[in-house]
């Protein structure tokens, strides 16, 4: 439950802080006072996204209306509420989970908004996202506003309203689940008989490319190979008498060559070391330098032995490099790597062609076997349902007798789709007549506002009981009611107080606001530069006078000051 509410320059609020209590409370003001200023400010602290301006804009002087406050410190809008966590919410695994910090029972949510549309969230002072303060907000408020009685003539809430009453979350998971590999295993399947179909279209084309490339017997270094064989048979003769002219150089049988001098400068320096020792060691380098390139020429002659100009082999490798050429712009890629890559893919398209029938009859196998895993689960909460329907019907009805609908009749019919969808194959809708002789209806078209606002009532009782919701907040649960049946209503709202869950009503009816265990009032206050809203809890004698206003108006009369203290003693 929510223990303390501050709202710090929000709107029109400039600062406010609420304490709440357990049970049934009720939040009174004239209309326009500021009462959905503050359910929006609740709003934003459970994940909702900023509408509008949240900071009021400055005032002319630059004062606030109270205290002489600057209205440059109005630069941040700050909202936080401390709750109370009842033992099912105080899980500590959830916490530790999502990083936050956990003291065992209190939970604090903060946020924060700037002038300029920045948002900031806050869990025990833990940054957190807007989708985590939408999960924990979730479980500790239920917010009930005008709007959502539109709801009964949805067909999801109806669904949803039956789900919380059956308990079947882990069933209506497990469903899911089964419902979804059903999905991608039809998904799959469809997809594999759209890729035979295509490939099957183009069998032929595909084997004549496969067939081509094998073919060609590819290898991946074959090009460099070949292009570099190429460069050589085209410049043979070149190649040929440049390596003759070297080996000459080094190497020629007249007088003068160069190796014949460097042994003659060996011999020379051979006989200078018997006298003069220091010469050894370059000796020994030139007589290796001679050795080398003795091997050098020797070697230099072998390669132009080697080298020959053959126009046939030139034509072979000519032919041969025009293919892998002619392969590679073909298909539009620069390398016979590429080429070998785009092979194999065309012989595994051309296997998946070959296996085609026994992969789709594999995955339709699979499809039968995931359906009606689906389907068994499907029944298992079509009954779980079944079951929560007659408490449903049962439940409802005896609410809205005590709500003054005696001959009312409220069903819940439950018919079977063809097909499922990801909550079952059950369609829901709620049938409702008010009135003897006339036949239950689909209650969004035949009840009125005030029996609508009754139902909607007797439904969040239920829920609320079901789940064991922390905290309700009721925004005008009693619009199109009054006089007895508000009455009932308040009955019911302090029955769910009773209960253990948290009540708020706001409301503008005295029979409801008598009924509250606390009574909270919102007004407005002139300033000298702003028109401020407030809230505060009234005393015994502030009740008295509020419900009197409340029946009598502007005028305080003694009947209406009488009237509010015996409704309050009732």
């Amino acid at each position: 439950m929510i223990r303390s509410l501050h709202i710090e320059h929000y709107a029109l609020i400039d600062q406010l802080d609420i304490s709440w209590h357990s049970g049934f409370s009720v939040i009174t003001g004239e209309t326009g006072a500021g009462k959905s200023i503050i359910l929006g400010a609740i709003g934003l602290l459970l994940g909702e996204r900023m509408k509008g301006q949240p900071l009021p804009p400055p005032s002319p002087q630059g004062e606030g209306a109270q205290g002489g406050e600057k209205s440059s410190s109005r630069s941040k809008c700050v909202i936080e509420a401390e709750f109370e966590l009842s033992d099912e919410l105080a899980d500590e695994d959830f916490f530790l989970q999502k990083d936050l910090d956990f003291d065992g029972r209190h939970c604090i949510i903060r946020r924060e908004l700037t002038a300029e549309g920045k948002s900031r969230a806050f869990i025990n002072d833990t940054p957190v996202n807007l989708s985590l303060l939408k999960e924990i907000g979730g479980q500790l408020i239920d917010i009930h506003s005008q709007h959502q009685n539109l709801l009964l003539g949805k067909e999801d809430f109806q669904l949803n309203t039956l789900d919380i009453l059956a308990h079947d979350a882990e069933e209506l998971k497990d469903y899911c689940g089964r419902y979804s590999h059903y999905l991608t295993t039809r998904q799959q399947l469809q997809e594999t008989k759209e890729r035979a179909q295509s490939s099957h279209e183009q069998e032929d084309y595909l084997r004549f490319q496969a067939n081509q490339l094998a073919e060609a017997a590819l290898r991946e270094e074959e090009q460099e190979e070949l292009e570099a064989e190429q460069e050589m048979l085209s410049h043979a003769e070149e190649i040929k008498e440049g390596l003759y002219e070297a080996q000459s150089c080094l190497n020629a049988d007249e007088e003068g060559n160069t190796l014949q001098r460097i042994k003659q400068a060996v011999a020379s320096l051979q006989n200078v070391n018997r006298v003069f020792s220091q010469m050894e060691e370059l000796t020994q380098r030139l007589d290796s330098c001679y050795i080398e390139l003795k091997d050098i020429a020797d070697e230099i002659g072998q390669k132009a032995d080697e080298v020959e100009y053959d126009p046939q082999r030139l034509e072979q490798v000519n032919e041969r490099l025009d293919t892998l050429y002619s392969l590679q712009k073909k298909h539009h890629v620069d390398s016979v790597a590429e080429l070998i890559a785009l092979q194999k893919e065309l012989e595994q398209q051309l296997a998946l062609i070959d296996n085609s029938e026994e992969h789709i009859a594999a995955l339709e196998r699979e499809l039968n076997a995931a359906k009606e895993a689906v389907l068994v689960q499907a029944r298992k909460l079509t009954e779980m349902r079944q079951g929560a329907k007659k408490v449903l019907e049962q439940d409802i009805v005896s609410r809205l007798v005590a709500l003054g609908m005696p001959n009312v009749r409220f069903e819940v019919n439950l018919t079977q789709t063809a097909e499922p969808g990801w909550k079952g194959m059950d369609k829901v809708e709620f049938l409702f007549s008010a009135n003897k002789n006339v036949p239950t209806q689909p209650l969004s078209q035949i009840a009125s506002g005030g029996e609508i606002a009754r139902v909607m009532l007797s439904l969040k009782a239920l829920i609320a009981n079901a789940v064991k919701l922390p905290t309700i907040i009721f925004d005008e649960i009693d619009t199109g009611v009054s006089g007895k049946i508000a009455e009932q209503m308040a009955l019911m709202m302090q029955e769910m107080g009773e209960q253990g869950c948290q009540v708020v009503s706001i409301t503008h009816l005295p029979q409801i606001a008598a009924k509250g265990q606390h009574h909270y009032k919102v007004y407005k206050e002139e300033g000298a530069n702003a028109t401020l809203t407030h809230i505060t809890e009234l005393t015994e004698a502030q009740r008295i006078e509020e419900i009197a206003h409340m029946l009598s108006g502007a005028t305080l009369t003694e009947a209406a000051l009488n009237n509010a203290k015996e409704l309050l003693k009732q």
